[in-house]
C-alpha cells in the first residue's frame, strides 16, 4: 500500500501475494474489504506496542506517560510503512466515522482508562467518559494533522506537548 488506495488494483494485490485474481476475490468481496483488514491488523499491531508500553510502566498513569504514549502511536504510525495506510487513506477510504470507530476498538480502552486514573475517585462516570471522547477527538485530530504533514514528528511533537497542557487539567487534585 505504499503507492496508496487509488494506484493498487486487484491485479496488483494478486501478483505481490502469488495468486489469481478470482483467488483474491475468494476470500475479499473487494479492494476496500482487503483494505480494512489490512488497516485493521496494522492497528491492532500498534496497540499491541503501546499496550506494551503501558504495561512496562509501573508507576501510575499521569498526564505526561499519556502525552508520550500518544507521541510513541502518532510516530509509529508516520512511519513509511504505515503512513499512508493509517493516517492518510484510513480515513478517506473507510470514510472519518468508520475510521474512527476502528481506532476505537484498539485504542479508546487505553485513553479511557488513563483518565480514570488522572480524574481520579471523585469524578463522575459522566465526567470521565466524556473527559475521555474529547481526548479522544484531540488524538484523533493530531493524527489526521500528523498524516498531512511534510514533517510528521515535529508535528506529533507539537500536538503532544498540548494534550499534555490539557491533561494536566483534568488531573484530579492532589
Amino acid at each position: 500500500m505504499s503507492r496508496g488506495f487509488d494506484a493498487v488494483s486487484i491485479d496488483d494485490i494478486a501478483a505481490a501475494v502469488g495468486i489469481a485474481k478470482g483467488g483474491v476475490y475468494h476470500h475479499f468481496s473487494s479492494k476496500q474489504s482487503i483494505f480494512e483488514t489490512v488497516l485493521d491488523r496494522a492497528q491492532a499491531e500498534l496497540a499491541v506496542q503501546l499496550n506494551s508500553r503501558l504495561a512496562a510502566n509501573k508507576g501510575p498513569r499521569t498526564p505526561e506517560t499519556i502525552a508520550m504514549n500518544t507521541y510513541a502511536y502518532l510516530k509509529a504510525a508516520s512511519e513509511p510503512g504505515l503512513r499512508r495506510l493509517i493516517l492518510i487513506d484510513g480515513p478517506v477510504v473507510m470514510g472519518l466515522q468508520r475510521w474512527r470507530e476502528m481506532d476505537d476498538r484498539h485504542f479508546f480502552e487505553s485513553i479511557h482508562s488513563g483518565i480514570v486514573e488522572i480524574m481520579g475517585p471523585k469524578a463522575s462516570r459522566k465526567q470521565i467518559d466524556s473527559a475521555a471522547r474529547l481526548v479522544t477527538g484531540a488524538i484523533i485530530e493530531a493524527a489526521l494533522a500528523t498524516g498531512a504533514s511534510h514533517n510528521p514528528v515535529k508535528v506529533a511533537r507539537v500536538y503532544c506537548a498540548t494534550l499534555r497542557s490539557m491533561l494536566y487539567g483534568l488531573q484530579k487534585d492532589s
